[in-house]
């Protein structure tokens, strides 16, 4: 279900949005993305299902959540999912 993979496509998708969980860039290239990653333990996921799971095992409540509307979710354009608690 989760792996700690950061592919360019996951890094590109968290660059270019990560004003949707932050007040300011935490990140401003590639590299400085992975690190942060992997620093706050972020997880990629395949599926809408798996981030429902995801969040429930870690005692989330999500019920009738959007995935859209969950700030610490980015959509990657390959229909994955990254999830960053920050």
């Amino acid at each position: 279900m989760q792996s700690q993979e950061y592919d360019d496509e996951v890094l590109e998708a968290f660059l270019s949005n990560q004003g949707q969980l932050f007040d300011e860039n935490v990140a401003g290239n590639l590299e400085e993305a992975e690190a942060f990653l992997e620093d706050c333990m972020a997880v990629v996921v395949d599926s809408m299902d798996e981030v429902y799971e995801y969040f429930e095992e870690n005692g989330t409540d999500l019920e009738g959540a959007e995935v859209d509307d969950i700030c610490e979710v980015f959509k990657i354009p390959d229909g994955r999912y990254l999830i960053v608690e920050g």
